[in-house]
């Protein structure tokens, strides 16, 4: 209903509305306290506000009793207690008065907010409230000091790595290959924002996870991280990969397959697409595969996880130990696929 009125489907709000009061009365019953509150954050929300207050009057203490109160909207209040028929007695309140602090309130606020409230005020303390603005009589209420300003000390922002394979200066080198620039970024220059669609480790290494989460999205970067060894593998893929069942590939002029410079792995190499028709290939089998030069199977973090074949669309093979004549067969810690926008 909130939602409807930001968007001023009024008809749609109100009929909402009905279908609560007149067929879900159990249901609002049951969440009382949360619908009471939300009905006063819209004040088109009347029938609803209606509706929960003429139970409220009847059964104040479902709300006055409730650890719900102290988070009680002003506007919810004030409709509840301006109630001819509200069944409570008048000193209800009375033990909340004794708390405002009135003596660290400015004349204008005793004016406007408080004296309209007087007569459920003790006549000593209103007398004295009159002295302190008015004279400098010695007054006999006690004088609550004032509030202590509390200035939490918030804690250290743990800011967690973009990503658990490359860093930054990784990033900004694929984003120099994805811009065929001869030099690479700076990481302060890199122009690309690397959103995370998936991290094998967190949203599962199968393909399911993989089509459920990447499927017809484009711009797509793949990272691996190889188990046991430095290897960072990874590739481009900017037209995306659709769902197939029975495979099928589709053609990129701009893909491209990497690895990377890391610990004692002392260079990095791009491998850029030769044959663009059989560039990415799309099977509801596979995780993602750039053809056969880098791969991945079903349910690939446990049976092999993914291989690398001979060079084959690509320019070159991008793992040192690869045969060209075999299929190389690795396992992986971690991948990710970040969109780059």
């Amino acid at each position: 209903m909130l939602i409807a009125y930001e968007f001023v489907l009024d008809e749609l709000a109100e009929n909402l509305q009905s279908h609560l009061i007149e067929k879900e009365a159990h249901w609002l019953c049951l969440h009382f306290n949360r619908i009471y509150q939300k009905s006063f954050q819209n004040n088109k929300l009347q029938d609803l506000q209606n509706w929960c207050n003429d139970i409220l009057v009847k059964y104040p203490s479902k709300i006055f009793d409730s650890e719900d109160f102290i988070t009680l909207q002003e506007n919810a209040l004030v409709s509840l207690i301006s109630r001819d028929d509200l069944q409570m007695e008048e000193n209800t309140l009375q033990n909340c008065l004794p708390h405002i602090r009135y003596f660290q309130m400015s004349g204008n606020d005793i004016i406007n907010n408080v004296q309209p409230y007087h007569r459920i005020f003790e006549k000593n303390l209103w007398k004295d409230i009159m002295k302190k603005y008015m004279t400098n009589e010695p007054i006999s209420s006690a004088v609550i000091p004032p509030r202590t300003i509390y200035k939490p000390t918030l804690p250290a922002r743990i800011v967690e790595s973009f990503s658990k394979v490359i860093s930054e200066t990784h990033a900004s080198e694929i984003a120099s290959w994805v811009d065929m620039k001869d030099d690479v970024y700076l990481v302060t220059e890199n122009p690309y924002e690397f959103k995370l669609l998936l991290r094998g480790s967190r949203d599962g290494f199968n393909a399911t996870s993989f089509w459920n989460l990447c499927d017809k999205q484009t711009h797509l970067v793949v990272v691996i991280k190889v188990k046991g060894t430095d290897e960072i593998l990874g590739g481009y893929n900017p037209v995306g990969w659709v769902k197939q069942y029975d495979g099928e590939y589709r053609n990129c002029e701009e893909s491209f397959i990497f690895s990377m410079k890391n610990g004692n792995i002392q260079n990095s190499i791009s491998s850029r697409v030769k044959e663009p028709e059989e560039a990415i290939y799309c099977n509801s089998d596979y995780g993602p595969a750039f053809c056969c030069d880098l791969y991945m199977y079903e349910d690939f973090n446990q049976n092999g996880n993914c291989c690398i074949s001979k060079s084959d669309s690509y320019e070159k093979p991008i793992k040192n130990d690869v045969d060209t004549s075999k299929i190389s067969y690795f396992l992986l810690e971690e991948y990710e696929i970040f969109q780059i926008n």
